[in-house]
């Protein structure tokens, strides 16, 4: 028996103030029978004393800072160390409804030959976070289940997974840098049992220096056609998922100028933080008022 119904996971390195928005949130909103585990490789900003700290008041549940190899190294670790039923990554700098991934994890629960819960998404970038558009991968999915197409991809954003299913799984591939990208190629490719709700359990925020949006060109071509190979994935509109598409996209396109209201994590006085805070507390409201405007369901 589990310990946990919900293990809530979160990999992170030098997102200080990113990290205290999502942890902050969390930590209010958790109920009993979840629990936070937090996998820092080994920040230099301040990040691993917070972390520290809060492992002490008991306010997370497990933490362990220290060197990873890549992302997907540190997202194994704390899968590793999940002790709840269901495991939902939390992303330090992107918004999360827990109303609707507590749904999920219900419905997961409910129907234990449920391997995997996704979801819609909405996806928004601190330059101008305002402008939400809404996402998803339905028709993707449903092609997918009437064995038209033997994969498909879908972003680890908005992602659920049944613990006792990472035998079958797996963990994310250490080798590659588009690790939601391959992970859902592999999962689909196997028949795992995929859910999928037609809310929203995230939305996605593009920031500057995220892992993703600092990946080559080169490396993510190379990725595709090993996935291609290794899958038969013939792609939809692009060789990745629309999530990491668009956190490159920003990442590299976007100009960071002084003055700019586009909060970065590198800035740590008080009125960056404050603002930083703002646009966030608008954004979790935000997805409360589009779930509520709609009438979502579960396809299984």
């Amino acid at each position: 028996m589990s310990l946990y119904k919900l293990s809530f996971i979160i990999a992170t390195r030098n997102r200080l103030p990113f990290l205290k928005i999502t942890l902050e949130k969390l930590i209010n909103e958790l109920l009993p029978g979840e629990e936070i585990v937090v996998v820092d490789g080994n920040s230099t900003d301040g990040a691993s004393e917070y972390l520290q700290q809060l492992f002490e008041q008991g306010k997370i549940h497990q933490f362990i800072s220290e060197p990873d190899h890549n992302q997907a190294h540190g997202w194994n670790k704390a899968l590793l160390m999940a002790k709840g039923t269901i495991i939902k990554k939390i992303i330090d700098d992107d918004v999360h409804s827990y109303t609707a991934i507590r749904k999920c994890a219900d419905f997961m629960l409910s129907n234990p030959q449920v391997d995997i819960c996704i979801s819609n998404c909405l996806t928004t970038d601190l330059e101008t976070p305002k402008n939400i558009q809404t996402t998803g991968r339905l028709k993707y999915y449903e092609a997918w289940k009437a064995g038209k197409t033997p994969c498909f991809t879908f972003s680890d954003v908005y992602l659920l997974i049944r613990k006792s299913s990472l035998a079958y799984l797996g963990l994310f591939d250490t080798q590659f840098a588009m690790l939601d990208w391959e992970y859902s190629l592999r999962c689909s490719w196997l028949k795992a049992s995929i859910a999928y709700y037609t809310g929203y359990n995230a939305l996605a925020v593009s920031t500057q220096g995220n892992v993703t949006s600092s990946t080559n060109a080169a490396r993510l071509k190379t990725e595709g056609l090993i996935g291609k190979a290794k899958y038969g994935y013939k792609g939809d509109r692009s060789d990745i998922s629309l999530y990491s598409e668009l956190k490159i996209a920003v990442g590299k396109a976007i100009n960071y100028k002084a003055g700019s209201s586009v909060i970065t994590a590198n800035q740590s006085s008080e009125a960056g933080t404050e603002r930083l805070g703002f646009v966030y507390n608008n954004l979790y409201t935000i997805i409360e008022d589009y779930n509520r405007a709609i009438d979502a369901r579960f396809i299984l």
